[in-house]
C-alpha cells in the first residue's frame, strides 16, 4: 500500500431527508480519518487513528481514485455491521477532504507567510497532529502548508520537532469564518523521532499571536 496524502473534493455524499416522520436517522459519527483505495482505485477500507480498519459500503463518488492509496478526510459514517458480518462494515454518509501535506524546510519556501487563524481545535491522533481551524475569508483561495523549523536534542538525549503553520490568506478581505481542516503527518518522522520526544507547533492566532502547542510523540 503506498503512503499518498491527496487532496481531492469528492462528490457530495450527504444524508438526505426522508418525509416519514418517524424516519430514524442513524447514529453518526464524524471523523478525521483515512481512506483506502485498492487497485482499482476503489474506497474499500477506512482506518481511524486508533488503528481500527473498517471496510467501507459501495458508495457512489469514491470510485476512480488513485489505486492503492491513501486519502485523508473528514469523513461521517455509521455502523452497517449485521448479525453476519465479520468485520466492522461502515457506510459513509459525507466526505471532506483534509489538508495533509509532509511539512518542507523554510528554504524550500520562497516566501514565509504566517497569517493568522483561529484554532477550534488541535490534538495528536494516532500518526497525525490534527487541527480545526477557524480563518476568516471573502473570495480568494487560502494556501496552508506546514514549515519544518528542525529538530533540536537536549542533554538526556530527547529530541524536540519544531513545526509552523504555513498560511498566505493573498490579502483576502476578513468576511466571515469558514472551517479548515489539516493533518500533520507525524510518520513522515518515524526514522528521526521516537516515543517520548515532543513535537511544538507554533501557529499565529488572531487573539493571541503567535502562540506554540507541545504535544508528545
Amino acid at each position: 500500500m503506498k503512503r499518498l496524502i491527496l487532496l481531492l473534493f469528492f462528490p457530495s455524499l450527504l444524508l438526505t431527508a426522508c418525509s416519514d416522520d418517524d424516519y430514524v436517522y442513524p447514529n453518526v459519527l464524524t471523523e478525521i480519518l483515512d481512506l483506502k483505495t485498492d487497485e482499482t482505485g476503489t474506497v474499500r477500507h477506512m482506518i481511524t487513528d486508533e488503528g481500527v480498519q473498517w471496510d467501507v459500503q459501495p458508495t457512489t463518488g469514491l470510485s476512480g481514485l488513485v489505486a492503492d492509496s491513501i486519502y485523508r478526510t473528514v469523513t461521517m459514517y455509521a455502523s452497517a455491521n449485521t448479525s453476519e458480518s465479520a468485520t466492522l462494515v461502515a457506510k459513509l454518509y459525507n466526505v471532506q477532504p483534509v489538508m495533509a501535506y509532509v511539512p518542507q524546510a523554510e528554504n524550500k519556501f520562497k516566501e514565509i507567510y504566517t497569517d493568522p487563524v483561529a484554532i477550534q481545535s488541535i490534538w495528536r491522533g494516532g500518526n497525525y497532529l490534527n487541527m480545526i481551524l477557524q480563518v476568516m475569508v471573502k473570495d480568494r483561495t487560502h494556501d496552508y502548508h506546514f514549515i519544518d523549523n528542525g529538530v533540536t536534542q537536549d542533554e538526556s538525549g530527547k529530541k524536540t520537532l519544531h513545526l509552523t503553520l504555513y498560511h498566505n490568506r493573498h490579502n483576502d478581505v476578513e468576511g466571515f469564518n469558514r472551517k479548515v481542516y489539516l493533518s500533520v503527518p507525524l510518520w513522515a518522522y518515524a526514522n528521526v523521532l521516537q516515543e517520548g520526544d515532543e513535537v511544538v507547533f507554533t501557529i499565529n492566532t488572531y487573539k493571541e499571536g503567535i502562540i506554540s502547542r507541545s504535544f508528545t510523540y
